[in-house]
């Protein structure tokens, strides 16, 4: 069970790094998650940095808890975002079926989130 755990670390840390740095190549697919009224470029840039920090951290034994906890919060602030997004005219995703799709998966990646960090 412990080994199973360490396996879905290392895998969600890689996940996230991979998506932080999609942060930095594809801009234009997060910008339209990201609310009128924020600098778009600027959120969207330090969510790829805060992304691939924890998801780096996730590896680092002596940073781990504090990396998954910052992940766990990540999750928590995002889950908003696809919240209004399955309600927009126009979801951010591209569509309602991909909205629909990604709200309960938002949920799978809190409760990972959550299942890595406990002790």
């Amino acid at each position: 069970m412990k080994n199973l755990k360490l396996i879905l670390t290392y895998l969600f840390g890689t996940f996230l790094i991979f998506g932080g740095i999609n942060h930095f190549i594809k801009p234009e697919m997060y910008a339209p998650f990201i609310p009128d009224f924020l600098p778009s470029l600027a959120i969207n840039y330090l969510t790829g940095i805060a992304e691939i920090a924890v998801g780096v951290g996730v590896f680092i034994p002596r940073f781990r808890s504090m990396a998954t906890l910052g992940i766990l919060i990540m999750m928590l602030v995002f889950l908003p975002l696809h919240i209004f997004d399955v309600f927009k005219e126009n979801p951010a995703i591209g569509s309602h079926q991909a909205a629909l799709i990604r709200l309960p998966l938002q949920f799978v990646l809190i409760a990972w989130a959550w299942y890595i960090h406990k002790k």
